[in-house]
């Protein structure tokens, strides 16, 4: 079986997300984690190191304001697929207008990020 695994990195400031987060991950088989960060500096670094498919942005990541991150990334990563995640549900107008590819509330149950994540999948290749 020689399918391209979704390359996909977190950026969430509570470690305890990230690990959520990258524990679901790592239980997909078509999913490669490349990295994590705690802020936006950190994030758009390991963006450019790593060259993710996907992000999965807390959209209220410090730093952060307005989407500023999601215009960084983009501009450097074109293709780049990105999935904004908050613990505020209210938040989801403002992330799609912004641009994101999806939208994730914290409170959701798992299965919503992942059929979020293998639907950008699906619409990058």
């Amino acid at each position: 079986m020689n399918r391209m695994r979704t390359r996909v990195m977190v950026a969430d400031d509570q470690p305890q997300v990230r690990s959520a987060l990258l524990l679901l991950l790592r239980q997909d088989p078509e999913m490669a984690v490349v990295g994590e960060a705690g802020d936006v500096e950190q994030a758009l670094q390991l963006a450019a190191e790593q060259q993710p498919d996907l992000v999965l942005l807390d959209w209220e990541l410090p730093g952060q304001i307005n989407g500023s991150t999601l215009s960084r990334l983009r501009a450097t990563h074109p293709g780049l697929k990105v999935i904004a995640l908050s613990g505020r549900p209210e938040a989801r107008l403002a992330a799609l207008s912004a641009g994101v590819d999806a939208f994730v509330s914290k409170g959701d149950p798992p299965e919503q990020l992942l059929a979020a994540v293998h639907s950008c999948k699906r619409r990058a290749h």
